[in-house]
């Protein structure tokens, strides 16, 4: 074969490619309209019976020198390349995309400002048991300037004979304990038909981990005027979590806090494993501030300080964290929750880890 030869048969495939090129974008652009039609169906984006005709007509015609396989490999890949478009397309249409909202959302709570770029702490302990054990808390907390002061009146537990919380004597305690020292009330809200009754006690309504799809929940926490901190769900992926979001700003609530709080893994040495890179990845998907609980990540004391460092240095907005005055003796989760000396010196060190910071 002549150089000129081979060279006019390497023309011929750059043409070629071009043409494939503008094929595959013609049909890019099309699937782009299928995927908005079928986001105005409300069906799903992803259609196997579909994928299947069209790769079986593909073959049906198919009668050149690539294997079928081959052939079947590379339509795939056309496939799943499309469905990526769609998705794309369908993530900066959110309402918590940051694409759709460039600017950090910032979240009031009280004197406080969420996401303004002021790293903060929100304390308190893991179940409500009585006035004096908050206030205990409560206090020491406000000697070191804090405000968000979390509990849980109702404590949904794995297993059914376990304490349960105080419920609205629970809410109670906290709304009396916090308007006496100066606090807000960040606590978990288990169904729709609590959130209009809690409205008079908390000013953070919490969804937990296992809530986290709670759809129902979800939408009546959107449609009133409290803040919402969300908390990820235990084996939830990151999109999965950013459309629980999704569901409560739809309703017309954007003061949403993002949590993370561990996953589920197979590693046994914490309670859960904790994904630290979900922190910068909700900030440059969403504007939504975020916050990380070190306590149910790890389950451990020993623990709570240098990972609350990692979600300090990585650019948290809040770190959670529980504390209690006697944690041997305390209702729930004893092992992860911190003494008043404990957390003293864990805020101490904290506060001087982010002078470092700046």
């Amino acid at each position: 074969m002549s150089s000129q030869h081979l060279s006019n048969l390497r023309d011929r495939i750059d043409q070629i490619n071009l043409q494939i090129l503008e094929l595959l974008n013609e049909r890019g652009k099309i699937v782009q309209e299928i995927g908005e039609e079928k986001k105005k169906q409300g069906t799903n984006r992803f259609d196997p019976v579909r994928e299947r005709e069209s790769l079986d007509l593909i073959l049906k015609y198919h009668d050149g020198p690539y294997e079928v396989s081959t052939i079947k490999h590379i339509f795939k890949e056309i496939f799943k390349a499309s469905l990526e478009l769609q998705e794309t397309d369908y993530e900066k249409t959110l309402l918590v995309s940051r694409k759709a909202h460039p600017e950090n959302t910032i979240v009031k709570v009280g004197t406080e400002t969420i996401g303004d770029g002021v790293q903060r702490f929100i304390m308190g302990p893991c179940a409500v048991e009585s006035y004096e054990q908050v206030r205990q808390v409560a206090l020491a907390m406000k000697e070191h300037g804090l405000t968000l002061l979390r509990g849980g009146a109702y404590k949904p537990r794995t297993s059914p004979y376990d304490f349960q919380g105080l419920g609205v004597e629970g809410l109670k305690i906290l709304r009396e304990v916090a308007d006496e020292v100066g606090m807000s009330v960040v606590t978990e809200i288990v169904t729709p038909q609590d959130v209009e009754q809690a409205l008079e006690y908390v000013d953070v309504i919490q969804v937990g981990a296992r809530n986290m799809q709670n759809f129902e929940l979800l939408k009546t926490v959107g449609s009133v005027k409290k803040p919402v901190l969300l908390k990820r769900g235990l084996s939830a992926t990151i999109s999965e979590f950013i459309n629980a979001a999704e569901y409560i700003i739809s309703r017309g609530n954007n003061q949403i806090i993002l949590c993370e709080r561990g996953i589920r893994t197979y590693e046994k040495a914490t309670r859960n494993t904790l994904d630290i890179s979900a922190v910068p990845i909700l900030k440059k998907e969403t504007h939504l501030p975020v916050a990380v609980d070190v306590t149910h990540s790890t389950g451990r004391r020993d623990l709570l300080l240098p990972t609350a460092k990692a979600a300090l240095a990585i650019g948290a907005d809040l770190v959670m964290a529980e504390v209690h005055p006697d944690p041997a003796v305390a209702l729930s989760d004893s092992l992860q929750q911190m003494d008043i000396p404990q957390f003293n010196e864990f805020i101490n060190e904290l506060e001087s880890f982010k002078a470092k910071l700046v």
